[in-house]
């Protein structure tokens, strides 16, 4: 399982999204920071979840962090989150 499908399959398990899209964008970041050959290095994610409601963009963005820790730790360099509650 290559690491888009591995952190999609994390976040709905444990968050249950009304949406969810996952990019890899690592190819826009070539040669920057984090960068290895074959990708998996940085990815975008936008997500609607009821878990986060009543919650700041802060602490909606370390839920994610958080479900992803062991993606970090295995190449996984950065993330641009956009998390929301259903409707907002």
């Amino acid at each position: 399982m290559n690491r888009q499908s591995r952190i999609e399959t994390i976040l709905r398990q444990a968050l249950a999204p009304s949406h969810l899209h996952v990019e890899d964008q690592s190819e826009r970041h070539h040669g920057h920071g984090g960068w290895q050959e074959g990708g998996e290095t940085h990815f975008a994610i936008d997500i609607a979840a009821a878990a986060f409601a009543d919650k700041n963009r802060i602490a909606r963005h370390r839920m994610v962090t958080d479900l992803l820790a062991a993606e970090f730790t295995s190449g996984l360099h950065a993330l641009t989150i956009e998390a929301r509650a259903p409707g907002e």
